[in-house]
Formats: structure tokens, C-alpha cells, sequence
């Protein structure tokens, strides 16, 4: 047992001191803005000024952190100013994830992230560089305190250890190829690329700025359209390698009572979720993979923190067949393994306010641009009749489906997306009804699940018979015991 209280690695001040610089950089724009015309010197003192005493107190904050393991408790110390103390039981801890960030792997050191059940928007511990070796024995020393086993991770090569008979999935070159393709990574992209250049455009010097679009516009419509499928290439490019760095050699093992997951080829991250904090599990298909068959599985995992760099929700894995989803559910989690069962469908008549509720914002766009440039009106009739495309697929891929005490959702924003949650995760069933569906004998149903951060996750399904969604009202009270349609015995 570890009970000498321990420093991070001296590598800490680096961190501190970076993220310090983070927090300040608005004030120290603001300054120059401010003072760089006609009191530059000032500007120049002042931050100076402002550096060495980040850099003081990086160093004061390294030096006053400490940790140790004692009487099944995790003891941090910290704090300049203000000293705290912070205890956390080993019974209290739900996962201890490890990331290594590109300068973490240069030095073989890593961040130990430490969540228990109250954890917010941040993990409840966190240890900003510690040597690889010593994070290692610390999430040893504090899983087997809760009576949990982990995967021995990294050998001095930094590879997986991984002991054969837990159920392992890794994913192939080819197939993190195929993710990045078809991730739809491009919009992102884009989007990061034109908020940079809306708030970097003042910078520009006009002489710049103006030449450049002179330049631009002088091109000709042919040249400018090559540079635009030039850009979007590029772009398309950069968000292939984004989804490569990011899921490089993901592997999910499920070792007894958790599933832990590795990926990232820069910064490379280390993620426990024990099987009892998930509560949903969900196959996603987008409109690119859907055709070609693939697909991307994911849970929502109660609580977590920002540290852990995830998404909303949780990706169990990157892309795979949709033939295979069946086994990989099946040998790390047989009980949302999918069934041979149909999902019941919606009925006939909710097809027309599924088109109607695709297209009528078109219509408003269609009318203005008869009125104002009619000679684009056939992009408008394109549009709709896309929409209307989309509005049949919502209405023909939307179902549910229950198995004794699991329900099925599926549905269709624009991708497919399937999620399987248990009654004892459900937090509230909510049944809604304007009064087109009262006239249709139609209403819609709304599942609420705990999610990250300790918020909540909602999963909809629009237009159903107003009698199924009562019986899954009554299904989720326990009101009656008939057998609710779209239902197989448990």
C-alpha cells in the first residue's frame, strides 16, 4: 500500500503553466487591442508581468500537490493560498482512466482521471503527469480495493497486453480507413475553418485581405469552382486524418464487470465504463455507411466528466459490419444483444405528417425565391423532393419493439439509429399529442435516460398509434400485465 505522499512529475508545471496561458489568452488579447497603438511598451511590461507570475504559480501549485494511498482512501492535498484536502474511498470509484498526450508518450508519463458516482462536469480527482509505471500500479492499488481486476495495460514498448480469454475487438487499418471516409468529418472541418477565419479576418492587413479576393474573383467561374473542389479536398482529407488520429488502434476488451477501451495515435487514452453505469446501447447508420453496410456502435454511460474528451456518447466501436453487431454485442454484452423480432411499424397514416413536417419549411424558401430569383426554382423543387425523400425514410425506419424488459427504439433524424434500453434505466416516460394527431388517433412518446454529466438523454418516437403508446405507458408504470404490441415474451 502506498502511503508516502507523492509529487506529479516535475513535467506538471508544463501543464499547469499551459492551461493557465489558456485561461488568460482573452485578457491578453484584450490587451493588445487595447494598448498596442499608443501604449505598446506598457503592453509588453504587463505581460511579462502576467507570464512570471503563471510561471510562479505553475511551479507553487506542482509543489503543493500531493497524493498517497492510505486506509482505502485516495489523499490528495493542494492549493497556494488556500490548502484542501480531498478524500476519496475506494468503494466510491467508478472508473480511473489514463491519457497520454503527445508530450505525456515523449516522457512515458500519463494522466490519471479518477470518477466516482457524483462526478460533474469534471472528474472528481485529477493527476496531470505521472510516470506510466506509477499510474499503472496506482489504478492496481485502487481497483483492488473495490474488488475489481483490471487490464495490465502497456509493456516498456508501450503495446497492449491483453490476456486471451477476455472478448477483445480491434479495429483494422482498412476499416479506420473506411471510418474516415465516410465519418462526414468534412462539416466540422469546414465549420472550425470558417469560425477561425471570422475571428482572425481583422488581423488581416486590407492590402492583403483586398488582393487576395481581387485575385480571387479574377480567376474565372471554372478556376474558382476547381479551387472550391480543391478546398473541400483538402478538407475532406484533414477529416480523415482527424478520425484516424483519433480511433487509431481502438480496442474494447471487456474484463469481468467493465469494458475498457484504448485508442488515439497522438494522445493516446485509456477508458474504463463499468457495465453497471451504462444505460443504453444504440447502433448508429449514417446516410454515407448505411448503404454500404457499415455501422457505429455506442452507449450513454451515467455521470463521467469533460476530461474524459468524449462526445455525449460513448463509442463502444469506430465502424463495423452491421452483421457483425450481433456478435460483438454478444460476447461483451450479450443482454443488449439485438433479436431476430421486428420492430413494429408505424402506421399508414402517419406518413403524410412525416412529409408534411420535412417540407413545409421549403415551401416558405420555395415561395421567396419564385418572387425574387425565379430562375433558381428548380434548386428549390430538387430540395423538396429530397426532403420528401427523407420524410419517407423517417416514416419507414421508426419502430419499437419490447422483449420482456427491454425496449427498442428506432429512428431516423438522418441517420438510422437503434437504441436498446432497459426499464430499470428509464427515469420517465412522457406520452405528447397536439390535436391533428387527437383527429388521427396518433400520439408521440418520449424515454428519458440518466446521461454524461449526470444530465439527461431523451430518445423520441413521433406519429405512433395512440393506443401503443399508451400500453408502453402502461408497460413503464406497471399498471397492467397485457402484453404490449410490438412485444415477444421475456
Amino acid at each position: 500500500m502506498m502511503s508516502e505522499a507523492k509529487r506529479l512529475h516535475p513535467a506538471a508545471i508544463i501543464f499547469n503553466f499551459i492551461r493557465s496561458l489558456r485561461e488568460a489568452i482573452f485578457l491578453i488579447i484584450f490587451g493588445y487591442l487595447t494598448f498596442s497603438d499608443t501604449y505598446f511598451l506598457y503592453f509588453i511590461l504587463g505581460g511579462v508581468a502576467l507570464l512570471l507570475v503563471l510561471i510562479a504559480t505553475s511551479v507553487l501549485s506542482w509543489y503543493r500537490f500531493t497524493y498517497r494511498v492510505e486506509e482505502e482512501e485516495l489523499r490528495i492535498e493542494y492549493g497556494v493560498l488556500v490548502r484542501k484536502k480531498r478524500y476519496i474511498s475506494k468503494n466510491r470509484i467508478q472508473s480511473i482512466d489514463l491519457t497520454s498526450g503527445v508530450l505525456h508518450r515523449l516522457l512515458k508519463l500519463t494522466k490519471v482521471n479518477i470518477e466516482t458516482a457524483g462526478s460533474g462536469t469534471d472528474a472528481e480527482a485529477s493527476l496531470k503527469a505521472v510516470k506510466l509505471a506509477e499510474g499503472e500500479r496506482l489504478r492496481s492499488e485502487l481497483k483492488k480495493g473495490a474488488g475489481q481486476e483490471t487490464v495490465e495495460a502497456q509493456t516498456e514498448e508501450d503495446e497492449e497486453v491483453v490476456p486471451q480469454d477476455q472478448p477483445t475487438f480491434k479495429i483494422t487499418f482498412k476499416r479506420l480507413f473506411i471510418a474516415g471516409t465516410t465519418s462526414g468529418s468534412i462539416g466540422v472541418v469546414f465549420a472550425a475553418f470558417a469560425f477561425f477565419f471570422s475571428q482572425f479576418e481583422q488581423f488581416i492587413p486590407d492590402e492583403v485581405y483586398d488582393t487576395t479576393m481581387n485575385w480571387v474573383i479574377g480567376l474565372g467561374i471554372a478556376l474558382m469552382i476547381g479551387l472550391a473542389i480543391l478546398v473541400l479536398l483538402v478538407l475532406w482529407l484533414l477529416g480523415i486524418a482527424g478520425t484516424m488520429i483519433k480511433y487509431g488502434n481502438f480496442t474494447i476488451v471487456r474484463n469481468k464487470d467493465e469494458l475498457f477501451i484504448t485508442r488515439g495515435l497522438l494522445e493516446k487514452k485509456q477508458l474504463t465504463i463499468p457495465l453497471n453505469r451504462i444505460q443504453a446501447v444504440g447502433v448508429q447508420e449514417s446516410l454515407i455507411r448505411q448503404p454500404l453496410g457499415f455501422a457505429t456502435v455506442f452507449a450513454e454511460v451515467a455521470g463521467g466528466s469533460m476530461d474524459k474528451g468524449e462526445d455525449f456518447s460513448t463509442v463502444l466501436f469506430p465502424i463495423m459490419k452491421k452483421e457483425e453487431v450481433e456478435g460483438f454485442l454478444q460476447e461483451l454484452m450479450p443482454d443488449y444483444a439485438d433479436q431476430e423480432e421486428p420492430f413494429k411499424p408505424l402506421p399508414k397514416r402517419a406518413l403524410k405528417i412525416y412529409l408534411g413536417y420535412a417540407t413545409w419549411p421549403l415551401l416558405f424558401v420555395g415561395a421567396a425565391v419564385l418572387y425574387f430569383i425565379p430562375q433558381f426554382f428548380w434548386a428549390v423543387l430538387i430540395l423538396i423532393a429530397v426532403f420528401l425523400f427523407l420524410g419517407y425514410l423517417q416514416y419507414k425506419d421508426a419502430g419499437f419493439r419490447v422483449e420482456g424488459k427491454r425496449l427498442s427504439i428506432r429512428h431516423r433524424t438522418f441517420g438510422r439509429m437503434t437504441v436498446n434500453i432497459y426499464h430499470r434505466r428509464m427515469q420517465a416516460f412522457e406520452k405528447k399529442q397536439h390535436k391533428l394527431q387527437k383527429l388521427q388517433r396518433l400520439a408521440s412518446m418520449k424515454v428519458s435516460i440518466i446521461s454524461k454529466f449526470g444530465a439527461g438523454k431523451h430518445y423520441k418516437l413521433t406519429q405512433l398509434e395512440e393506443e401503443d403508446v399508451d400500453s408502453l405507458g402502461d408497460w413503464y408504470s406497471y399498471r397492467k400485465e397485457n402484453e404490449v404490441p410490438g412485444s415477444s415474451a421475456e
